[in-house]
């Protein structure tokens, strides 16, 4: 019988090598988050809304190049107009000198209309492409009626040049077309762009509120300076420039409160030298006067 031997052998283990630890990498864009002071869920949550905005948007202005917009409007605007809020009264307000009807007639382009559809922009511009109008005021009064408040300009002066004659305001402002005729009770200015110099002659007679009043007219002279016309007859011509002609203007005020120059018979004052006064009396009376 043979008999098998067993062997018994020892098998050397391979050493286990070392389990390598993982770290944990930390991103630039998870510094960030752990540096604000909001929360990952909150902002997580933001870019969620904000993709729905962007969604959103997108969408709307796919339907505004398609035209959906417009058609919902039409159809909005339909319905609100079939429902009774359509104009169908124009209440107007604060006129005084401009034609009425011609308020009326700009503001009632859009009766019929639907209120929604009523461009309350527009009529305000085409108001005030009247000269006379300074401001207007347009509302829209449920259900029915469009509620437009005017302010006017105010005219100030005539303005005279080249045989041509307009009303202006107070800030030159040209109004109106007027005829001879039609002159009111107001100052006459004379000269290419003398109403572009209206606030200067107003700061100008401000200096002298006694002579004011009693000033019916002003010719801009050479673009440079102001001849004044009196309701008594006269003439002063001042000198150039805006302080020098007050000081004029201020010195011939209080020499006319003490000696009354004006109504005295003198045709023209002439101060446009600073050191001297010019006069001069009607030709009639210098030839009359004798020689001495």
């Amino acid at each position: 019988m043979t008999t098998a031997k067993r062997t018994n052998r020892k098998t050397k283990s391979k050493p286990r090598k070392a389990a390598k630890r993982k770290v944990k990498t930390v991103s630039i864009f998870d510094k960030m988050l752990r540096a604000m002071p909001i929360t990952e869920a909150q902002v997580q949550k933001g870019l969620t809304w904000g993709l729905v905005g962007v969604f959103v948007l997108g969408a709307f202005s796919v339907a505004h190049y398609s035209g959906i917009n417009a058609r919902v409007k039409t159809e909005v605007a339909s319905a609100v107009g079939n429902a009774g809020f359509e104009v169908k009264r124009v209440e107007v307000s604060g006129v005084n000198r401009i034609d009425e009807l011609k308020v009326y007639e700009i503001t009632l382009a859009q009766k019929d209309r639907s209120m929604v559809l009523v461009d309350i922009d527009q009529v305000r511009d085409d108001l005030i492409a009247n000269g006379w109008i300074k401001e207007a005021r347009i509302s829209r009064r449920l259900p029915d009626t469009l509620v437009v408040e005017i302010t006017e300009r105010e005219p100030m002066a005539v303005w005279q040049r080249g045989g041509k004659l307009s009303l202006i305001d107070k800030t030159g402002f040209p109004l109106e077309d007027i005829s001879k005729e039609e002159i009111p009770d107001l100052p006459v200015l004379v000269g290419k762009k003398a109403n572009q110099r209206v606030p200067e002659l107003t700061k100008l007679l401000d200096v002298a509120p006694a002579l004011k009043p009693m000033v019916t007219g002003a010719t801009w002279i050479g673009n440079r300076r102001w001849n004044l016309e009196f309701d008594s007859g006269e003439t002063l011509a001042l000198p150039e420039g805006e302080d020098t002609a007050a000081a004029a203007l201020l010195n011939f005020a209080r020499m006319d409160g003490v000696n009354r120059l004006l109504g005295r018979g003198v045709v023209h004052f002439d101060l446009r030298d600073a050191e001297r006064a010019y006069l001069r009396m009607p030709k009639k009376q210098v030839a009359e006067t004798p020689e001495s």
